[in-house]
C-alpha cells in the first residue's frame, strides 16, 4: 500500500491531542481510527495495477536530433474506473537532458471496462537502439489517501539512424552528375569506358576514334563516342578501430565519416554504381555486400550504420587489407574512411598497400580538427604562439603522411568533419570526369 501526502496531512491534522503519544505521521494514524479505516477502504476501492493491459504503436525508426512517437495503449479490464500516474520508462539517453520527467509521466483516468492511449515523445541523443524499460503504475482509491502500485512491461524498440545532414548537399552533386553524364561524351576509348554511339566528325576529333565502316555506308565521316561505363563497384571501408572514438568538434570521427559515407553511397546509387560497406578494426563490425542501383542500398546502409559503435583497440591492417581484397572485385574503387595519424598509417596501412593499389584504385579520406587550424592562426599571447607551433608541427606531419600515401598512388581528402562529405563526392565525380571509374 503507498499512502499519499494528503494522508499525511489529514492524520497529522486529526491527530493534534495524541501528537505526543504517537509523535510520527505513522503512528498518528494507529490511533486515528476514522482515518484508518477511510485509507483501508480506498486503497480497496483502487483499481488493481496487475489487472492492466498495455500495448504499443507508433515510430520504429528515428534520426538522431528528430523527435519519435510510441503510442501506448491502457486497457482497464475491470470494474473500477483507473485513477492513476504512469511513468513509461526508457533509457536516459532517449531524450536531452532535463527533459525526462514531462516527457515520460503521464496522469490518466480510464473508466471500467476502457482504454485510453499515451504518447511518450522520445528525442534521442545518440545513435542505436531505444528498448523500452519498466511502465510504473500508481492507482488511486476515489478520496486519493492510499494507492496500489505495480510495474509491466511493454517490449518497443526505436532505432535511432545517423542524422545524415550532408545530405543538403546532395542535389547540387546530382545536378553535376546529370551535368557529366551529358556533356559529349568521351572521345578517347580505353579502359573504363563503353560505346555510347555515332556522330559525324569534326576537326580535333581522335582518328582513333573514327568508324571507317559507318563511314562508308554514308557520305560523311562518323566517329564513334564514347561513355564512362555504369555499374562499376566502390567498397566503402570504415575503420572502427581506436582513433575513430576520438571527438573532433562536437562529434566523434566515426559519426563523421558515416555522414561521408552516405552522402557517397546516394550519389553512386544515382550514377548506376554498385555500393559495399565494410566496418572493421580487428574484425568485420558490419557488411553490406554490394547491390545494383535498383537495390534500396542506402536504406539498407543507414540502417547498418545505426548500431555500429567505434571499439578502443589497434586497428589490424592487414587483416583490413585482406577483407577489403575479399569483398572488392579487381578494379573497384576502394574508400577508406581513417586517420591521417603518421603512427597508424606508417605501421600500418603503407605496408599492405601495394596489395591494394595493384588491382584498385584507393582513396583515403580523414577527418581534420578544425582547432587546429584555429590554433595555427592565433597569436597574441605566448601561449596562443606555443599553440601554434604545436598547430603548425601537427599540420606538417598530416601533410608528410598524405603525401607519402600519394607517392603510392593513393588519391587522399582531408578535411573538417562539416567538410569532409561534399569533398569527398566531389573527388568521386571528379574521378568520373577523369574516367578512372
Amino acid at each position: 500500500m503507498a499512502l499519499t501526502g494528503r494522508t499525511a496531512l489529514l492524520a497529522a491534522l486529526g491527530s493534534l491531542p495524541v501528537g505526543i503519544l504517537a509523535p510520527s505521521w505513522t503512528g498518528m494514524l494507529a490511533v486515528n481510527a476514522p482515518l484508518s479505516l477511510a485509507i483501508l477502504c480506498d486503497y480497496a476501492l483502487a483499481t488493481p495495477v496487475r489487472t492492466l493491459r498495455f500495448t504499443r504503436s507508433g515510430d520504429t525508426t528515428v534520426r538522431l536530433g528528430d523527435a519519435a512517437e510510441v503510442q501506448l495503449t491502457v486497457t482497464n479490464p475491470s470494474r473500477r474506473r483507473l485513477r492513476a500516474q504512469l511513468r513509461d520508462a526508457w533509457p536516459p539517453s532517449s531524450w536531452a537532458s532535463g527533459t525526462e520527467r514531462r516527457s515520460s509521466r503521464h496522469t490518466l483516468t480510464v473508466p471500467a471496462g476502457e482504454q485510453r492511449r499515451l504518447v511518450t515523445v522520445l528525442r534521442p541523443t545518440r545513435r542505436g537502439d531505444r528498448q523500452a524499460e519498466r511502465i510504473t503504475v500508481r492507482s488511486y482509491g476515489p478520496l486519493g489517501l492510499a494507492a496500489r502500485q505495480g510495474q509491466h512491461r511493454a517490449p518497443w524498440t526505436v532505432r535511432v539512424l545517423p542524422p545524415f545532414t550532408s545530405r543538403k548537399h546532395l542535389p547540387s552533386r546530382l545536378a553535376r552528375l546529370r551535368e557529366l553524364d551529358g556533356r559529349t561524351s568521351v572521345l578517347t576509348r580505353g579502359e573504363g569506358t563503353e560505346f555510347d554511339s555515332l556522330r559525324a566528325y569534326v576537326p580535333g576529333d581522335d582518328t582513333r576514334s573514327i568508324d571507317w565502316r559507318a563511314t562508308a555506308r554514308q557520305s560523311a565521316v562518323a566517329v564513334r563516342t564514347w561513355r564512362p561505363e555504369r555499374d562499376r563497384h566502390i567498397l566503402i571501408v570504415l575503420d572502427t578501430g581506436r582513433t575513430s572514438a576520438g571527438r573532433v568538434g562536437d562529434v566523434p570521427r566515426l559519426d563523421a565519416s558515416m555522414d561521408a559515407t552516405l552522402l557517397l553511397t546516394a550519389l553512386a546509387m544515382r550514377a548506376g554504381d554498385r555500393v559495399s560497406l565494410l566496418a572493421y578494426d580487428r574484425q568485420v563490425r558490419a557488411r553490406v555486400q554490394g547491390r545494383t542501383a535498383s537495390g534500396n542500398v542506402l536504406a539498407t546502409v543507414i540502417n547498418t550504420l545505426a548500431t555500429l559503435e567505434p571499439e578502443l583497440i589497434e586497428t589490424d591492417a592487414r587483416g583490413l587489407s585482406n577483407a577489403a581484397l575479399t569483398d572488392a572485385p579487381r578494379g573497384s574503387l576502394i574508400v577508406l574512411l581513417t586517420t591521417l595519424e603518421a603512427a597508424p598509417i606508417e605501421e600500418g596501412l603503407l605496408p599492405v598497400l601495394p596489395q591494394l593499389t595493384q588491382r584498385h584504385t584507393v582513396l583515403v579520406a580523414a577527418v581534420s580538427d578544425p582547432r587546429i587550424e584555429e590554433m595555427a592562426n592565433a597569436r597574441g599571447t605566448v601561449d596562443s604562439v606555443y599553440d601554434a607551433a604545436a598547430a603548425g608541427q601537427a599540420q606538417a606531419d598530416r601533410r608528410r603522411t598524405a603525401d607519402r600515401l600519394r607517392r603510392h598512388g593513393v588519391v587522399v581528402v582531408d578535411a573538417t568533419p562539416d567538410h569532409l562529405a561534399p569533398a569527398l563526392a566531389d573527388t568521386y565525380l571528379a574521378l568520373k570526369a577523369a574516367g578512372r571509374l
